[in-house]
């Protein structure tokens, strides 16, 4: 005689287990139905609206899988020419041309939509698994649990474990703002401070920070001039310099009388999708002035970086200005595609990727002076100052001791710790300096 209950009895549990995951399954679609309800003011009439949103997401998803093959296929491409001493020279194609067609920042806008609908508690182990097998990032070092991340949003922000990230202790030392590879670094010399976007072409500083930067542009006859009543300034009013500059009119304000020996430094910084993606202050400094530049969202990979145009310049960047003990700091925050949202831990209230007023014309930057008396906002390093939604660039320009004696003349006290396509973490030494 055969009991077929006891056959029944798991199967009956194993199809609860189903059920409920399904309930999930249906909560989460209505979700990003409702989602998309709210993006199109509150309408959804049509019954076969509701399948638009989840085939979205498949086609999304089908898209980053495309995106990561390509990408791999890149590395390994640009791997092996490093290994035989290659470097790509710039060359625009077809594909650039092509970007400039599309939507990108309607594009990105609606991708952060997608990244902010919650995803349903059993299943977001899965997907950062998935997320982190695909471009390498490191869950260990996540600060909570995967299944308390709510949304991808969330989980490209996250912030790490304490003590992931130790921050050189050494005072003569700037670090590294985020995880990245090192793309470009130097000191800025050439007339017109230009910095090589790639072997080929380049872009001037000034048009990356924007034309009321503060950038420090010193020239020979002008040190010359103010050499003598710089040896005339009292210590403790040479040393207090830097803490307060005249913002009303930044061209009143002289560079050369309140830090005359330093030079002018670059260093451009690539976080690939899989990177920590929180920004830190590399040193102690004083900000002062944030530009936001409402551009485009082209993508800043290897190959973007050769094929257009004023890439970092174009597109849409947060740009921070101000003083540390040895002259100008200047950090661009560059957006990307899908990257468009910028948060400024600083400035919450910030939001980037707004729809513009205007299609053709380029908006001026919207500036912002922190306490225009001067003060400012003051960051130690190693202090958390904004964050990607996904990877993406920063540029860092800022100032450094040189040396002018007559014997060695032009080089510099300050010099980089990293060579060009170095990994480099945050907290990690980018350059050291001795005193005189």
């Amino acid at each position: 005689m055969k009991f077929r209950v006891s056959q029944k009895f798991p199967m009956f549990i194993h199809q609860a287990t189903l059920n409920h995951r399904h309930l999930h399954l249906i909560s989460f679609v209505r979700k990003l139905q409702t989602s998309r309800a709210s993006v199109n003011g509150g309408s959804s009439s049509s019954q076969g609206n509701s399948f638009l949103v989840p085939g979205a997401t498949v086609a999304t998803i089908l898209m980053l899988g495309a995106l990561h093959a390509r990408r791999l296929y890149d590395d390994k491409k640009v791997e092996d020419a490093r290994e035989k001493g290659l470097e790509f020279e710039f060359h625009p194609d077809v594909k650039a041309t092509f970007l400039q067609l599309l939507p990108l920042r309607s594009i990105s806008r609606y991708w952060g939509l997608l990244t902010s609908v919650e995803i349903p508690v059993w299943l977001r182990p899965y997907v950062y698994r998935a997320w982190a097998r695909a471009f390498h990032s490191n869950l260990e070092e996540a600060a909570m649990p995967l299944d308390e991340y709510a949304t991808l949003r969330d989980f490209f922000v996250r912030s790490l474990k304490e003590g992931s990230r130790p921050i050189d202790p050494d005072p003569r030392c700037l670090v590294s703002p985020v995880d990245g590879i090192i793309l470009r670094f130097g000191e800025l010399k050439a007339a017109g401070a230009m910095i090589e976007q790639v072997k080929g072409f380049s872009y001037s500083v000034s048009s990356l920070l924007g034309a009321n930067s503060l950038l420090p542009m010193i020239t020979e006859e002008t040190t010359h001039a103010e050499s003598s009543e710089l040896e005339n300034t009292p210590k403790d009013q040479s040393n207090k310099s830097w803490w307060r500059v005249s913002l009303a009119s930044p061209k009143v304000w002289d560079p050369v009388a309140s830090s005359p020996m330093k030079g002018l430094f670059y260093c451009v910084i690539y976080l690939k999708p899989g990177d920590y993606h929180r920004i830190h202050s590399p040193i102690d400094w004083n900000v002062l002035v944030r530009r936001h530049f409402s551009g485009r969202l082209f993508p800043v990979n290897e190959r973007a970086t050769r094929t257009i145009r004023n890439l970092y310049v174009e597109n849409e960047r947060v740009v921070l200005e101000g003083q540390w003990q040895e002259g100008f700091m200047g950090i661009a925050a560059i957006g990307a595609t899908n990257i468009g949202s910028i948060e400024l831990f600083i400035e919450p209230e910030l939001r980037t990727n707004r729809p513009r007023k205007k299609f053709f014309h380029s908006e001026p930057p919207e500036e912002r002076i922190y306490e225009p008396e001067g003060v400012g906002v003051m960051l130690k390093k190693g202090d958390e100052m904004a964050a990607f939604n996904m990877g993406s660039t920063v540029v860092l320009v800022f100032q450094a001791p040189v040396s002018r004696s007559p014997k060695n003349q032009g080089s510099s006290e300050f010099s980089f710790c990293t060579r060009k396509g170095d990994r480099i973490r945050v907290g990690e030494a980018l350059g050291r300096w001795h005193d005189s």
